[in-house]
């Protein structure tokens, strides 16, 4: 697609896209932290929050979704358990999808503990103070 493009349609996308994003770069050093009185994140509506906390949460709400998901699978193998009805296909099904269920939760929880532990080791030693929730 993009070759198929003339080199002035491309050069014109180009100067758009280039100059769209320096729209939105404050032009003196001063703006970034008080732009016109309003603090800079207030303006753009990201908010005060400290950015190493933004990826804290976001982390966390990913691998609670993800925890859901695995739980989902859990409840899923075990009712296919329950309904297999001495299907031996079935049971063996329901419980290689069981297994990896907690395997998979097993996997995530390890994560989220390993994620804690780095944010707050990350947080103590680039501010001074220890992480308080």
């Amino acid at each position: 697609m993009i070759f198929a493009l003339k080199k002035h349609t491309l050069f014109v996308y180009i100067a758009v896209l280039i100059f769209g994003v320096l729209a939105f770069i404050p032009l003196s050093a001063n703006a970034g932290n008080d732009l016109l009185g309003v603090e800079y994140g207030e303006f753009t509506g990201l908010g005060r929050r400290d950015p190493r906390e933004t990826v804290a949460s976001i982390i966390k709400i990913v691998l609670s979704l993800l925890g859901i998901i695995a739980l989902c699978f859990i409840l899923y193998a075990g009712f296919k358990w329950m309904t297999a009805g001495g299907n031996e296909e079935t049971v063996t099904m329901a419980k290689k999808t069981l297994s990896a269920a907690v395997i998979g939760l097993v996997i995530i929880l390890s994560a989220y503990a390993i994620t804690n532990f780095v944010l707050r080791q990350l947080y103590s030693a680039t501010t001074g103070y220890t992480y308080v929730e």
